[in-house]
């Protein structure tokens, strides 16, 4: 199948002109699309944190909600050292 190029305000006004049960239904799929993508996501990036835990001897499922916080926040902020390594025996 040939691929057009469009702009999205194209897009958006292709479906403008479908009928209300027409966009009803490209905008659910859309968004059921969507969720899938993030779900997926989720899933990539809790693996990664995992991985990164253990890396560092931590384990991720055994921290608790404010260590998983702390652990992100030291990631993000590489620059200083982990702090979490010392809280996690």
């Amino acid at each position: 199948m040939p691929t057009v190029e469009l702009t999205t305000e194209q897009v958006l006004e292709l479906v403008r002109q479908l009928p209300p049960e027409g966009r009803r239904t490209a905008i659910l799929a859309l968004a059921r699309e969507e969720t899938n993508n993030r779900e997926k996501r989720l899933n990539y990036a809790e693996g990664e944190l995992q991985r990164l835990c253990s890396e560092r001897g931590l384990h991720w499922d055994r921290m608790s909600e404010d260590e998983r916080e702390a652990f992100i926040d030291d990631l993000i902020h590489e620059d200083r050292s982990c702090r979490s390594s010392s809280r996690q025996g």
